[in-house]
């Protein structure tokens, strides 16, 4: 596990500089299962705390801990479930 060493404030900063259109945080509860779904806008996040398992288009689930990112294009099948400690990250939206 990677340590954060910036804050939400800094990682908004970045992501709005380059162009997404909201930062926020999103924390889930342990053994949270979200089943395939879509987002009509692109994600691009990073893990602060805990993990998730994470499979994209139907591949085999990544297991994601603090500091990895991913990035999820609108419209794009995913599933996400989440460990025993459940997990915060910030993330960036662009419509």
């Amino acid at each position: 596990m990677e340590a954060i060493n910036f804050t939400l404030e800094q990682f908004r900063s970045v992501m709005l500089a380059a162009g997404y259109d909201e930062v926020t945080e999103r924390s889930w509860e342990p053994n949270t299962t979200l089943d395939v779904h879509t987002h009509p806008f692109d994600a691009n996040a990073i893990v602060v705390s805990g993990y998730l398992w994470l499979s994209v288009n139907g591949a085999e689930p990544i297991r994601l801990f603090a500091g990895d990112t991913f990035h999820v294009v609108a419209n794009t099948p995913h599933a996400e479930e989440y460990g025993p400690e459940g997990a915060t990250y910030w993330v960036a939206r662009k419509n």
